[in-house]
């Protein structure tokens, strides 16, 4: 560890947080995410999960706090997205998807609800994709194996539900209903085994329709893994880390009451 890094260690856990120095925090923070969201449009043909749809969801809360994010920062990003599945409408209209598939475009279905796209007929392809997608299951596969966050199943059927009730059409209304109910099933029968299973676990069950006294007690499954220093950890047995700790944060906040 260098000098400086030990030094801004030591300053930021002896400075007890309030309103100002959070959103001094932010306000450094959010130009680097953005930076390394526009250098991905600039050296890439492909939509980044990682790239765009996190650093979105960073916007869209900051926004949310009145924290300013300009507005053509955020059409950049959410033109790219809808751009890449434009160019790819075709595969999805076939059940054919792209690259890494449900996670794919979960993800940058995401992007676009956070961005403030319309519907219209690509969206509705994608949608369409989605329940195309393995339909003898009642979850959604993912085909990644890149932990913390292309590795679960409950957070690639997170994706999907969330994708199918913010962008299904009227005419896969019953489709999805069929869908969203077998899913319902799974999510109550399947235990998971890290935090990235219980926060999108957690977050799928609302998607889900689950009932609430279910819902309180993925909550709790939750929050009794926090580790004695305050944060989530990926793996039960390893260290605490921002990933782990901000993803349970949200799914606490925003589910778990």
């Amino acid at each position: 560890m260098t000098p400086s890094t030990t030094l801004w260690l030591l300053t930021t856990l002896s400075t007890v947080p309030t309103p100002a120095n959070i959103k001094a925090s932010v306000d450094r923070a959010l130009p680097l995410l953005m930076k390394a969201a526009e250098g991905h449009i600039g050296k890439q043909t492909c939509f980044a999960c990682h790239n765009q749809a996190l650093p979105m969801l960073a916007f869209h809360a900051a926004r949310e706090r009145g924290i300013t994010v300009k507005d053509g920062d955020i059409k950049e990003q959410t033109d790219f997205v809808y751009t890449f599945l434009k160019t790819n409408k075709a595969k999805f209209v076939k059940g054919e998807g792209t690259g890494g598939q449900v996670d794919t475009a979960g993800y940058a279905m995401l992007t676009l609800e956070l961005g403030g796209q319309k519907p219209d007929e690509v969206t509705e392809a994608v949608a369409g994709y989605l329940l195309k997608y393995q339909p003898n299951n009642d979850y959604w596969r993912t085909v990644s194996n890149r932990p913390p966050s292309e590795a679960s199943n409950f957070t690639t059927t997170y994706l999907a539900l969330r994708g199918l009730r913010v962008w299904g059409s009227k005419d896969q209304k019953d489709a999805i209903a069929k869908r969203v109910e077998a899913t319902h099933g799974w999510l109550l029968k399947t235990l998971p085994k890290d935090t990235e299973d219980r926060v999108f676990r957690l977050l799928a069950m609302k998607e889900a329709g689950v009932e609430d006294n279910v819902i309180r007690l993925a909550a709790k499954l939750l929050r009794e893994s926090q580790r004695d220093d305050g944060g989530w950890s990926q793996v039960d047995a390893g260290p605490s880390d921002s990933y782990a700790t901000g993803s349970a944060l949200v799914a606490l906040d925003r589910v778990g009451g």
